[in-house]
Order: C-alpha cells, then structure tokens, then sequence
C-alpha cells in the first residue's frame, strides 16, 4: 500500500510512503548518514548500516519520497531479545511481548523535515502493525529530543526512561513508548 499525502496547487510536493525495495538501500544509507552527521542517529554507526537498516526478522520497511527523492525511512519488526519497550507493554497490559510491534530505524533527511514526512512513515508502520493485530512500540535514546517530541505530538505515551548497557562501556538512557490505544 502506498500513502500519499497531495498539496494544493502552489503547495509543497506530495510526499509518497511504500514499501522499501531492494535496490533502495544504497540510498537509504546515504540519508542515514547526513542524518548520523547532523543529528548523532544512530548513536553508534554501524560497520554496515545497509545490513544494520535489513538486519532481523522485518514485518516491514518503507521509504518516505519527495520530489521523486528517498528523503525518510521506517521499518516494523518484532521484539527481540533486549528490546525494553515490548516487556514494559506486555507487563503493563498482562499481555506477551509478541503481542507487540517495534518501529525502528526512523530517519527524515534533514532536508526534507517540516513536511509530516516522520509522521507519515510512523502512520504507516503503526497501519502495519495493527493490521497484524499487535501493538505499536518503539524507544529512543532521551538525547533524541526532537524524536520525542514527534511520538508525544502524535499521541504516543511514554512508558518508562530506563539506562540500557549497550556494550562493556557505553550504558545509554531510553525512552520507551507506546502507541495511542
């Protein structure tokens, strides 16, 4: 399913959400690392962020285009072992963590931002999500204020702030959301 959001004339461009194909991951990576200079996302760069952007069991990755330009990405998979925001969930409603969904690997090119562009690939990885009957979760690291900011204008509720030990050296503080009901 593609998503588009049109504009009166003399408007901005529309912006059109589908499914990630193959062949975009190059481009993907080149947005995620204007992103990663700009922004410090992710907060470690991967040795190979194509397979970093693919890695895991997806339900599902979207590109976000303008102006016929990959400006945004977005992808859904299942919790996985470590993953905060599907344990505090399913804690919290008495439900199992593979009730839920994770969106992850959001990123708008700087760009391209002011246009909805994050919400609209949000939009379409929670319409992912429900359609399978699992509930939308996600977390950020709490240096990621603009990230934040976004999931609460868009009715998420933050969960818990946690400090999460990433590696021997690095324990991070997250963010874990959950969708609106």
């Amino acid at each position: 399913m593609n998503i588009q959001r049109s504009e009166q004339p003399g408007e901005r461009p529309s912006v059109r959400v589908r499914q990630r194909a193959d062949g975009d991951v190059e481009e993907c990576v080149r947005v995620l690392a204007e992103v990663h200079r700009l922004d410090g996302y992710p907060v470690n760069w991967p040795d190979r962020p194509g397979e970093w952007l693919s890695s895991g069991p997806l339900l599902g990755s979207w590109v976000a285009e303008r102006e016929g330009r990959l400006v945004g990405h977005v992808s859904l998979s299942p919790g996985g072992e470590g993953d905060l925001a599907p344990m505090l969930w399913s804690e919290r409603n008495g439900a199992t963590r593979d009730m839920t969904a994770v969106v992850g690997r959001l990123f708008v090119a700087p760009q391209a931002r002011g246009h909805r562009i994050g919400a609209l690939l949000i939009g379409r990885a929670v319409e992912e999500a429900r359609s399978r009957g699992l509930h939308p979760v996600l977390d950020v690291v709490t240096t990621d204020t603009a990230a934040a900011a976004l999931y609460e204008r868009l009715g998420w509720k933050l969960m818990a702030t946690v400090e999460q030990r990433w590696s021997p050296h690095q324990t991070v503080a997250i963010r874990c959301y959950a969708a609106p009901a």
